[in-house]
C-alpha cells in the first residue's frame, strides 16, 4: 500500500488499558467510521500470540475501511498478517536492517523526540516520522515533553509526512496545528473516549479548518458551523456535510436558524457568512 502519494491526517493507536470493558474491535471500528486513516497496533506488554491475534482481527477490519494498518515493533507479525508496515521507535531494530527484511513497499516510520533524529530518519529513507510526544503523556512514562516548539522545527525541515503525538486532546490540538502539524496521532483521547467516533469526527474538523484556514482558495468562503469559524470551498449544503464525512450518517443540518430536510441540501447554498449547526445522532432513539 506504499506510494509516493502516502499521506494521511488522523492516526489512531490502539490501547486497550484505556478502554475496559470495551472490545478492542468495538473501539477501533468506532475510530475508523470516525474517520480514521491509518491505524496503528501497539501492543508493548502482550504476549506474542496475543499480539498476532490482534493484528489479524485488525488486519481484517482495516482491510474493510480501506486503511492502511501498522504494527508497533514487530516485523514478523507485521509480515505474517501482511500489514501494510511498521512503526519503530529509536532502541528498536535500525531503520535500514527494517527496511531489508521488509522490502521497498511497505511502511516505515520511525518515532523521532528532535530535529536530529527526524533528519535522520528522513534521509534512511522513512516514510513518515512521529514527532513527540508533544505532551506528557501516559503511552510514554518518563519521557520528557518536546512541546511544540519540536512541531515548528519539524514543520520548518521536515519534507517527509510527520505526525504530531503525545499527550493530544481536543482541548489543545489546535496549538499543535498552529505550530504546523498537518497530521494529529491520538491514543486515550479517542480510545478512551465514551464515543470514539464522534471524537475522531471532532479531530479530522479540527485538521480541515486548519488547512482551509492555511491554503484559502478564491472559492473558499468564512462561515460559522457549530459555533466555530470555518473556512469552506463548499457550494451546497450537501457538499459541506460531504466535507466533514456525515453524508452517510444521521444528521440534523440547521442554516441560519431554519432545519433543512436531507432533500434540500443539494439545491440550498452556502454563502459568506453562514452559519450552520450539525447535530449528529449516534445509536437509536
Amino acid at each position: 500500500m506504499r506510494s509516493k502519494g502516502f499521506d494521511f491526517g488522523l492516526y489512531v493507536i490502539t490501547g486497550e488499558n484505556y478502554h475496559p470493558g470495551r472490545k478492542l474491535e468495538q473501539v477501533m471500528e468506532q475510530a475508523l467510521l470516525g474517520g480514521a486513516d491509518i491505524v496503528q497496533l501497539r501492543a508493548k506488554d502482550a504476549p506474542k500470540r496475543e499480539v498476532l491475534a490482534q493484528a489479524r482481527m485488525l488486519r481484517d477490519l482495516t482491510a474493510r475501511y480501506q486503511v492502511p494498518l501498522i504494527i508497533n515493533d514487530h516485523l514478523d507479525i507485521a509480515l505474517a498478517v501482511s500489514a501494510d508496515g511498521v512503526h519503530l521507535g529509536q532502541e528498536d531494530l535500525p531503520l535500514a536492517e527494517a527496511r531489508a527484511i521488509l522490502g521497498p513497499d511497505k511502511i516505515i516510520g520511525i518515532s523521532t523526540h528532535n530535529i536530529a533524529q527526524a533528519l535522520e530518519a528522513q534521509a534512511g529513507g522513512a516514510d513518515y516520522i512521529g514527532v513527540g510526544p508533544v505532551f506528557p503523556t501516559g503511552t510514554k512514562p518518563g519521557r520528557q515533553a518536546v512541546t511544540t516548539s519540536y512541531v515548528r522545527e519539524a514543520a520548518d525541515r521536515v519534507t517527509i509526512p510527520f505526525v504530531a503525538i503525545g499527550g493530544i486532546t481536543l482541548d489543545n490540538v489546535d496549538a499543535v496545528l498552529e505550530a504546523g502539524a498537518k497530521r494529529i496521532c491520538a491514543v486515550s483521547a479517542i480510545v478512551g473516549s465514551a464515543d470514539p467516533a464522534e471524537t475522531s469526527r471532532a479531530f479530522k474538523h479540527r485538521l480541515r479548518a486548519f488547512a482551509a484556514m492555511a491554503m484559502p482558495n478564491p472559492a473558499s468562503k468564512q462561515i460559522r458551523v457549530n459555533g466555530r469559524d470555518e473556512w469552506t470551498n463548499a457550494g451546497s449544503v450537501q457538499e459541506l456535510v460531504g466535507q466533514y464525512g456525515l453524508q452517510d450518517a444521521r444528521i440534523v443540518v440547521e442554516l441560519d436558524g431554519v432545519i433543512l430536510s436531507r432533500e434540500a441540501w443539494a439545491r440550498t447554498q452556502v454563502s459568506e457568512g453562514a452559519q450552520l449547526e450539525l447535530v449528529h445522532f449516534v445509536g437509536g432513539g
